[in-house]
């Protein structure tokens, strides 16, 4: 017996009408998972925002999330971590 197996793809929405603007926006709704960084989740829901723009207002909100991720990433080069093991002794008694 042969099994059919649905076959993965882009959403399927209801069919835009006769008047749909075939250059407006349109949502890519892609889900996004919470990091539990507040910034770093901030970032990625502004990606949101360009679901609502036309194609040239695109790049101001992936250089606005990218500013941020970048600014995270230095946030947490800047924290102190563990402190370093002590360097081997070189003396011999």
């Amino acid at each position: 017996m042969s099994e059919t197996v649905p076959q993965a793809g882009p959403p399927q929405g209801p069919a835009p009408g006769p008047d749909a603007d075939p250059s407006a926006p349109a949502p890519l709704e892609v889900g996004r998972v919470p990091t539990g960084d507040a910034g770093v989740d901030a970032g990625l829901e502004r990606l949101a925002d360009a679901d609502h723009l036309a194609t040239d207002g695109h790049v101001e909100v992936y250089e606005d999330v990218h500013r941020g991720l970048r600014e995270a990433l230095t946030a947490l080069d800047a924290r102190p971590g563990p402190p370093a093991p002590p360097s081997p002794s070189h003396s011999r008694s």
